[in-house]
């Protein structure tokens, strides 16, 4: 039962995850309440060697019918993984409380921000080429990258709102962007839990399939709907992150 349980959050998690982010808002909350005396660290890494694989189908899947400016995003790639891996190495000399509180009120600013701008995502008009544009994703890499190693909470939407708002992206294509971006800081993530043993590989497996199999359904279904059905999503998400950020940092 227990397995079936956390199967079909992996699914919906990829599901959810593969159109705008924020996976780890159904999986990691699942993989909690079912096993509440295991340490941390490893349910965060089985989440890692679970959800890495549906953002590496969902961002193969995005490729084959949007365009990608690979030469811009590679490079941002390599940065984001390089600032994960520092985030994860400070948060185990500080500790992240102090993001706690805060962090629900820049969620509230995004969401009202998207929610004002309602042309905002709907066309794709990137600002930056060549050098201007490289720059600008590796910041957002670096910055967000370490975040995610750092904290971690809405990486994924936080990936999407700048693409969106500085770059110029629809949010189908930043979510595709997002994508590329957020493996590899889940890579850089998975890394370093699997060296720590911080991974339950016997129950990831099945974990990953069923991530997978939502993650591809999700995909099709932004590809079918454009920007609008992914800019609904991502107005759902930070919602919901609103609400469990919140409820973590004040209530609990």
């Amino acid at each position: 039962m227990e397995l079936f349980f956390t199967t079909l959050a992996s699914a919906l998690a990829g599901f959810v995850d593969s159109i705008v982010g924020g996976g780890g808002l159904i999986l990691l909350p699942a993989l909690f309440a079912v096993y509440p005396s295991t340490a941390p660290a490893t349910l965060f890494g089985t989440n890692k060697s679970a959800s890495v694989w549906g953002t590496a189908f969902a961002t193969w899947q995005y490729s084959r019918r949007v365009q990608v400016r690979w030469s811009a995003l590679l490079p941002a790639a390599a940065t984001t993984m390089v600032a994960a891996f520092a985030g994860a190495w400070l948060v185990t000399l500080v500790s992240p409380e102090f993001l706690r509180r805060l962090l629900p009120v820049v969620l509230l600013v995004v969401l009202i921000y998207t929610l004002m701008r309602k042309d905002m995502g709907r066309h794709h008009a990137p600002r930056f080429h060549g050098r201007a544009e490289l720059l600008a994703t590796s910041t957002i890499g670096l910055t967000i990258g370490f975040y995610d190693g750092f904290f971690g909470p809405g990486t994924g939407s936080f990936f999407v709102f700048l693409l969106v708002r500085w770059l110029g992206y629809d949010f189908l294509n930043a979510s595709v962007a997002a994508k590329l971006l957020n493996l590899s800081s889940n890579i850089a993530a998975l890394i370093l839990f699997t060296m720590k043993g911080h991974v339950w590989w016997h129950l990831a497996l099945p974990m990953a399939m069923a991530n997978v199999a939502g993650s591809l359904l999700g995909t099709r279904m932004a590809l079918q709907h454009g920007a609008g059905f992914v800019r609904g999503m991502f107005i759902m998400v930070v919602s919901a992150l609103i609400c469990k950020t919140s409820y973590d940092a004040f209530l609990r």
